[in-house]
């Protein structure tokens, strides 16, 4: 499993403030004080960062702009529709980021860097159509069920990433020993 915390650290650091928002909204603490400790710890991390001289990646400076940004417009607005609808251009956002070719290789452990890469250029793609499939569901459910929109928050989203991540690394790990296995069998019969 230390692969596994290898390849989900850098993640998880770079959205922590939008998992954080999330996880205080499904938690039940009100949007408001949701919003307030998302963006305030946004803004901490990444000042702990660039204090720590650790770079900032693309993925991390957008989900902090984007907890800002709607953050912002949330306490503004107070609108529940704002909010449940919200999420929908996170989604998206974060979709047309994973479009850019080989942005998962940052996200790979070292002992699968190199190895595997037209797999893992793929599962950016199938990354990026799962955010998109993911807005137009948010958006579906808070405009026509809102009243079902808490239980697919807590549900699907988080669901959805979890599985894909899972199979994504069994995948992942079953290419990279074959292709260890390969090499190893090459060096062999050359030796």
């Amino acid at each position: 499993m230390n692969t596994f915390g290898q390849a989900a650290k850098p993640l998880v650091n770079d959205l922590f403030s939008s998992l954080l928002f999330a996880g205080l909204l499904i938690a039940g603490v009100d949007p408001l004080t949701a919003t307030i400790i998302a963006m305030a710890t946004g803004v901490g991390h990444v000042a702990l960062m660039l204090g720590l001289r650790r770079p900032i990646a693309p993925l991390q400076w957008a989900s902090l702009g984007l907890v800002l940004v709607f953050g912002a417009a949330s306490l503004v607005v107070h609108d529940p529709r704002f909010l449940m609808a919200k999420p929908t251009v996170i989604y998206l956002v974060l979709a047309a980021f994973m479009l850019r070719r080989g942005w998962m290789v940052r996200y790979m452990p070292p002992i699968a860097r190199g190895r595997a890469q037209g797999v893992v250029i793929a599962y950016g793609y199938v990354w990026a159509g799962l955010m998109a499939l993911t807005a137009g569901l948010n958006l579906v459910f808070a405009v026509a069920m809102p009243e079902h929109w808490p239980l697919y928050k807590a549900i699907f989203p988080i669901a959805s990433k979890l599985a894909l991540f899972g199979v994504q690394y069994v995948h992942m790990r079953a290419a990279s020993i074959r292709e260890i296995r390969a090499e190893q069998a090459t060096l062999a019969s050359v030796a």
